[in-house]
């Protein structure tokens, strides 16, 4: 251990392991009591109480669902591809954890960010990551052999590629004003004037939300899912853990989307008392996602799922050249001041 501590490379190497693990299970333990506020603030919406049983408060709700989920039996269809059905549900979930790589949560007393590493063009690594989430869904449903989640891998693929365009514009937007792709910097950009992108950019904040909760499979954008149409979506032959790795994979793209949108929009961790006392922000960067979080509960308890013909028509048809007008304005303003 001596040897290995001596040696700066295999250190560093160390405490970058170490720090990936505490994040992941960090992140976890956020999916967890993720889904228990949202069957909370559901409970709230319509009246009832929902989850009170498990432990106070039905705080105890998570692990009950975990070890239910333990306990069921795991089935595989006896025509599906094997390999690929089982690996499906794990590539999900690895591609939702890969952002928190390169997302700033805070900044150190120096002024360093706090995050497991910095590279230069963050954002891209976090878009490419998003990119290859779509494999998991659609893998998934291709190799269940089945034509209810193939139908449901197809709907997500051609839902995620459309809405990753508009988001995709939409971030460029705010690039524009950083001046940079690194995320610590384009918080920086922010907090060093206290003058957060949400309001110059309010149009691509908008489109960002929507498209976020089209990536997400999130209600009233959850085609992908349609229990009226498609008995249960892409992921209609799982069962137990494998079933339940895609919700776990649902809810942390949820947790990872609201990340980013804190850090183009509000500023990242910036917020009172920053300045003193460093540590701080990152509360405010927890309660800003806790705020785009509760807005997903929102929106899943208010409106209706939309018709599939009409999700798509909404993504090319009007968030694209909306996007693409809010583009072109934010270039020419940046260019002529």
């Amino acid at each position: 251990m001596n040897a290995l501590l001596a040696n700066p490379s295999a250190k560093e190497t160390l405490i970058v392991v170490i720090e990936s693990l505490v994040m992941v299970f960090v992140v976890m333990t956020a999916f967890a009591y993720t889904m228990l506020a949202e069957r909370k603030v559901l409970g709230w919406f319509q009246m009832r109480l929902g989850p009170t049983w498990c432990g106070p408060w039905g705080l105890l709700q998570p692990a009950a669902d975990a070890v239910k989920l333990v306990l069921k039996e795991d089935l595989t269809p006896s025509t599906a591809d094997k390999v690929i059905y089982k690996f499906a549900p794990a590539l999900a979930v690895l591609t939702a954890l890969l952002a928190w790589a390169v997302i700033p949560i805070g900044v150190q007393a120096n002024g360093d960010p706090i995050a497991i590493a910095n590279p230069g063009p963050g954002i891209l690594f976090v878009l490419a990551a998003a990119a290859i989430g779509v494999y998991g869904v659609s893998l998934g449903g291709w190799a269940s052999q089945s034509k209810w989640p193939l139908l449901g891998a197809i709907r997500s693929t051609a839902q995620m590629i459309s809405y990753e365009l508009s988001m995709g514009l939409a971030v460029v937007s705010v690039l524009l004003l950083a001046g940079t792709t690194n995320l610590a910097g384009i918080a920086a950009a922010q907090s060093a004037h206290h003058f957060w992108y949400v309001i110059p950019e309010f149009v691509a904040f908008v489109i960002y939300g929507i498209t976020a909760t089209a990536e997400t499979n999130r209600a009233p954008f959850d085609l992908p899912e349609a229990e009226t149409e498609l008995v249960a979506g892409f992921h209609t032959e799982y069962s137990s853990l494998r079933f339940g790795t895609f919700f776990v994979a649902e809810y942390i793209n949820m947790i990872t989307v609201s990340a980013i949108a804190a850090v183009l929009f509000l500023g990242g961790g910036d917020g009172p008392f920053v300045a003193q006392f460093p540590l701080v922000s990152v509360l405010w960067f927890v309660l800003k996602i806790c705020f785009f979080i509760f807005m997903f509960f929102w929106v899943r308890a208010t409106l209706p799922r939309l018709r599939y013909d009409r999700l798509m028509a909404f993504g090319w048809k009007v968030l694209l050249p909306v996007a693409v007008a809010n583009l072109i304005v934010t270039a020419a303003v940046v260019a002529l001041i």
